[in-house]
């Protein structure tokens, strides 16, 4: 295998740090024209290093997820634009789930005006964010914290979702693959999700566009068991035909006319 330059081994730090990396941010970094990045960029790509994305790269791993900093970093207007989206379809006085992710973490954000909710997660980040609106119920699930994100994960965890039947379910995932596949890293954080979708009347996954170009090696379940899907841009044909087949409501918020909802 080829060796990497002090350059690109200073990029691919940069990137685990930040979440991604820009050609252009880069070029002006280490003044060379943005032709040089972009091959520094390839070559990282060959080595499966890195993987590409619009006008830059992130870190490519299909076994190990990117920090929680550098996670909120990545398509974070995207993330937000996803949050309001997904938040503007849960009326008041509903029950819903909400499980670990940094656009999960949007949605919570974003249901801070709502009134009347009962909200169970596994994620101390939304529990933060809602438990001082009085008007928001929060229950957070029991068991071991993981340090790397504060999600809490585990059997415990299971057994507390397992007690409720939930309006909604408000859920994340860190890969989308080809087939539809819904994909994450921890089994145990996959155990909750699983629970969840199972004990939720009404499934929203919220994922932006990049999480079909990542990949990772737990199957959450598929876009199936899913009712609707939120994101900034659906870009694969197949699973826009996937979503219209199985009835799955596709909810896009980039575009002149955003968000825009289109039936399955």
């Amino acid at each position: 295998m080829e060796t990497i330059t002090p350059r690109q081994r200073e990029i691919v730090t940069l990137a685990r740090s930040q979440g991604r990396v820009a050609v252009e941010e880069l070029a002006a970094r280490y003044e060379v024209s943005a032709q040089t990045i972009r091959k520094d960029l390839n070559q990282l790509c060959e080595q499966r290093i890195m993987s590409r994305v619009h006008g830059g790269a992130v870190v490519a791993s299909s076994v190990e997820n990117l920090a929680y900093e550098a996670r909120r970093f990545i398509a974070r207007d995207e993330k937000i634009a996803i949050g309001r989206a997904a938040a503007a379809l849960i009326p008041n006085d509903a029950s819903l789930f909400i499980n670990i992710g940094t656009t999960t973490e949007e949605v919570a954000r974003a249901l801070a005006d709502h009134r009347g909710l009962l909200v169970i997660t596994n994620n101390l980040h939304v529990a933060t964010l809602l438990y001082p609106h009085p008007r928001i119920e929060v229950i957070v699930a029991g068991g071991p914290v993981r340090r790397s994100d504060g999600g809490v994960v585990g059997a415990a965890a299971v057994d507390l979702i397992r007690q409720f039947k939930v309006d909604y379910a408000v859920i994340g995932t860190s890969a989308i693959d080809p087939d539809g596949a819904l994909l994450d890293f921890d089994y145990r954080e996959v155990r909750v999700s699983q629970a969840i979708i199972e004990n939720a009347r009404q499934c929203l996954l919220v994922a932006d566009s990049l999480k079909l170009e990542r990949s990772a090696p737990i199957r959450i379940g598929h876009l199936r068991d899913i009712d609707v899907f939120v994101t900034d841009r659906l870009t694969s044909a197949p699973l826009r035909e996937l979503c219209r087949g199985a009835g799955i409501s596709v909810v896009e918020t980039a575009g002149p006319d955003a968000p825009t909802e289109t039936e399955g």
